[in-house]
């Protein structure tokens, strides 16, 4: 394992971005999209997990260019519509060029000029293979080993432990995005750890009136579920909360749903279809969603288990797990 990552690093190291603090400049991005002549392409930044249009350019005989003023080196996004996923890259203070393919599973871009953005496909592709640690101490001064703590490692990792992988990023990432939101991320984890009391919130129901989540704690165990319609996970899971639900209910277990879901529509055809025969609330605001921002929720489906005094038991239990907790609570 050590002449491997001796490996690792030392082609990690050549690849990546060897820029300190990001700053802001214009620009030097050109492209080219196979199969369409004229058009529009939209730039959007990155922003906790969600890419926002910044700026549009039109395409002229399969080209287009930005000059546009951002912050530098970051990760951005390219769409050729207002729907679906951007092709993402990681852009620099440097002349990029990029060649756009549309395919059956969407778009696919060639990236050249971009260290950080050799990085990033090198990282999506091996980064499995390795620690968070491991592939942060591979380069600490690259953004893309921040990308990564934030995006692909921070899900299995403790507050404490968080804390100790930013540490080893260097100084010059320490006020990126990703770093500022797992700092504000550490403190919100450790509010609702096993052993503290659940955090109030108000949201909407689906008939839009105001729902305080509090007035349904202090009657029994209290599953908080954060889910999505638009979430696979999430749905296959909803079984397992639904045969819990029908186990116990009438021991004085309920669910609290709270939905990251975007479209009113999808929201209620999913309760329905689920049979999620319990409050539900929902801000309509995706990952902007204040009680999972509350609560720390870095993925979805997520959960916590709330006793009759209102304390947190147990976080994200799910499946046969769930219904062996609630077996031991209630002893049948």
């Amino acid at each position: 394992m050590k002449n491997k990552l001796t490996l690792f690093t030392v082609s990690m190291l050549f690849l990546a971005t060897q820029a300190s603090a990001q700053k802001v400049a214009a620009l030097r991005l050109t492209g080219k999209i196979e199969g369409l002549k004229e058009g529009k392409i939209y730039l959007q930044q990155y922003d906790n997990k969600v890419f926002k249009t910044i700026d549009s350019a039109s395409v002229h005989n399969g080209r287009f260019s930005f000059g546009t003023q951002v912050q530098l080196p970051e990760l951005y996004g390219l769409k050729l519509n207002e729907e679906g996923y951007p092709v993402q890259l990681f852009l620099e203070d440097a002349p990029i060029e990029v060649l756009i393919q549309s395919g059956e599973n969407g778009d696919h871009a060639t990236v050249r000029g971009s260290k950080a953005q050799a990085y990033f496909e090198r990282a999506n592709k091996e980064q499995r293979k390795y620690t968070a640690k491991q592939f942060i101490e591979a380069d600490p001064k690259s953004i893309v080993a921040a990308y990564a703590l934030f995006r692909n490692y921070s899900y299995n990792l403790s507050p404490d432990e968080l804390e100790e992988h930013i540490k080893l990023l260097d100084a010059s990432l320490q006020q990126t995005q990703y770093v500022r939101i797992l700092k504000d991320l550490i403190l919100k984890q450790r509010a609702v750890l096993p052993g503290n009391k659940a955090l109030d919130f108000v949201s909407t129901g689906p008939d839009g009136n105001k729902i305080r989540f509090s007035e349904h704690l202090g009657k029994g165990y209290v599953l908080l579920d954060f889910w999505a319609a638009w979430c696979g996970p999430c749905r296959r899971e909803n079984p397992n909360i639904v045969a819990a639900f029908q186990k116990y209910r009438n021991h004085g277990f309920s669910v609290f749903g709270v939905s990251l879901d975007k479209k009113k529509a999808d929201w209620l055809k999913a309760i329905k279809d689920d049979g999620l025969d319990w409050t539900q609330v929902s801000d309509l605001s995706f990952w902007d969603t204040e009680a999972a921002a509350l609560y720390g929720v870095r993925f979805i489906p997520s959960n916590l288990l709330i006793d009759e005094h209102g304390i947190i038991v147990a976080r994200n239990i799910k499946g046969d797990a769930l219904l062996q907790k609630l077996k031991e609570i209630y002893g049948e």
